[in-house]
């Protein structure tokens, strides 16, 4: 898994690229309080690799909470800023800075 962050000097978004490895996987999505954990919102393109891989505009000096949907499985970037504590989901979510 990975995230790559391209800022721009234009606009106040980064540009946000998640790639996660899933080869035997039908459907990736990203998922968090961005897209208010949404899975039909941001699903991630498969590439011929097996990777999925998709890219968000999403507002600078920001920090979002998200996780993968994997075929209906949550899953952590183990590649993310940090992790936080969510009683809402009773789990650790992964914390994305801008």
């Amino acid at each position: 898994m990975g995230i790559s962050k391209q800022y721009l000097k234009t606009k106040p978004v980064c540009k946000v690229t998640f790639t996660v490895p899933a080869k035997d996987a039908e459907k990736v999505s990203v998922i968090g309080d961005f897209n208010n954990w949404d899975p039909s919102k941001n699903e991630l393109k498969k590439l011929k690799t097996g990777t999925f891989k998709g890219t968000l505009d999403l507002p600078k000096e920001n920090s979002f909470e998200f996780k993968y949907l994997i075929d209906g499985n949550h899953s952590n970037d183990p590649e993310a800023d940090a992790y936080r504590w969510n009683d809402y989901a009773g789990a650790e979510n992964a914390v994305l800075e801008l």
